[in-house]
C-alpha cells in the first residue's frame, strides 16, 4: 500500500513526525507476525519541494504528482491555533492547490485522512461534505458554524465515512496512524501499539473543557456561567433562558449551533466536569461529590461516568 503524507508550509511537527513513526515502526514490526501484510510504501509529498515545519524544520518533498496511484492520501495538521486565522489560512490562495491536490485525489477515489487542523483543509476543499467527521474538540464549533455540509462528531477520536478518515485534536495523530495500520492489520496496529506504548482511544470526550467551548458564542458562555453559579441546585432551561433574557427556543437553538448539543447535556458535561476534579482532588466518597454537582444520589452521576467516560 502506497501512503502519501502531504507535507505543507507550517505543518506541526509532531503531527507529521507521529504518522511516519508509527507507519515506519509497522513496517519495522511486521515479520514478528505469522502471515505479515506486505510493508507500506511511504512517500513525503509537497506542492512545494522544501517547506518549512511550524517550528521551522526543513522538509524535503517528492512532487505531489507522485500521490496520484497513492492507497490514501494522509494530510498532517497545520501548527495554526488561533481559530480565525486557521479559518483564513485555508481558504487562502496560499493553499489554492493544496485543495485542488485534495479534491482531486477524491475524485479519483483516493481514500483521504487528516487529524486536527487539517480536516479544515479537507472540508474547505468540499471533500467531507455530506460525510462525518472528526476535529479538535477545542476548534469544533468554528468548524460546525463554517461546515454545515458536513456532520460533525468532535467527541470520538477518529472517524471513517466514505473512504476520508478524520481524527479530533493534535496527538490524535497517533490514533489515526494506528486506524491507518489497523485498516492493513489489526493485529500489526495492535503490536505497534504495544512498542510505542499508545492507550487505546476512542474518544476525546474526556479531554473536553465545556467552558473553551462555549465562550464561542455570548448566549452560551453566559449560560455556561449561570449554571456553573448555580451548580448544586436543580436547574431548568426555562429558568436560565428567563434569567438571561431570551426565550426558551432561542437558547436550545444557539446551544445546538455552538456546541451540536442541547442546553441539558451542557450540564450534564459540567456537572460531570466538576465532579471529577473534585474525585481527582478530594477524597469525598462518591455521594457526597454526586451532592455538590446537583444529584440527590450517586446513580445518575455514576451512570453518566459510564457512559461519557467508559469508566465506573
Amino acid at each position: 500500500m502506497k501512503v502519501a503524507v502531504l507535507a505543507l508550509d507550517g505543518v506541526f511537527d509532531s503531527g507529521i513526525s507521529a504518522l511516519l513513526d508509527v507507519l515506519h515502526t509497522a513496517n519495522a514490526l511486521r515479520d514478528q507476525l505469522d502471515g505479515a501484510p506486505p510493508p507500506f510504501d511511504i512517500r513525503t509529498v509537497g506542492v512545494r519541494r522544501r517547506v518549512r515545519t511550524g517550528l521551522g524544520h526543513r522538509i524535503d518533498t517528492e512532487p505531489a504528482t507522485t500521490a496520484h496511484d497513492a492507497g490514501l492520501l494522509v494530510l498532517p495538521a497545520l501548527m495554526e491555533r488561533r481559530p480565525a486565522a486557521l479559518v483564513e489560512a485555508v481558504a487562502s490562495d496560499a493553499h489554492r492547490p493544496v485543495r485542488r491536490l485534495l479534491a482531486g485525489a477524491r475524485e479519483r477515489g483516493t481514500p483521504l485522512a487528516s487529524s486536527c487542523t487539517g480536516t479544515f483543509l479537507l472540508a474547505e476543499s468540499g471533500v467531507l461534505d455530506g460525510l462525518r467527521a472528526t476535529t479538535s474538540w477545542w476548534l469544533a464549533p468554528v468548524f460546525r458554524d463554517r461546515y454545515r455540509r458536513v456532520t460533525l462528531e468532535e467527541s470520538r477520536m477518529v472517524t471513517t465515512s466514505d473512504g476520508v478518515t478524520t481524527a479530533g485534536a493534535a496527538f490524535s495523530h497517533l490514533d489515526l496512524a494506528l486506524a491507518v495500520v489497523g485498516m492493513r492489520s489489526p493485529a500489526l496496529a495492535d503490536l505497534v501499539r504495544h512498542y510505542l506504548v499508545v492507550d487505546d482511544r476512542a474518544s476525546q470526550a474526556a479531554y473536553v473543557i465545556p467552558s473553551a467551548m462555549a465562550r464561542h458564542d455570548p448566549l452560551v458562555a453566559a449560560f455556561e456561567q449561570w449554571v456553573r453559579a448555580r451548580i448544586r441546585e436543580p436547574l431548568s432551561v426555562a429558568d436560565a433562558a428567563r434569567d438571561l433574557g431570551v426565550s426558551e427556543r432561542t437558547l436550545q437553538r444557539t446551544t445546538a449551533r455552538t456546541l451540536g448539543c442541547t442546553p441539558v447535556r451542557l450540564v450534564q458535561d459540567l456537572r460531570l466536569e466538576q465532579a471529577e476534579h473534585l474525585m481527582r482532588t478530594t477524597g469525598l466518597p462518591l455521594t457526597a461529590v454526586a451532592r455538590r454537582v446537583g444529584y440527590e444520589g450517586p446513580g445518575p452521576l455514576r451512570a453518566l461516568l459510564r457512559r461519557r467516560r467508559g469508566t465506573g
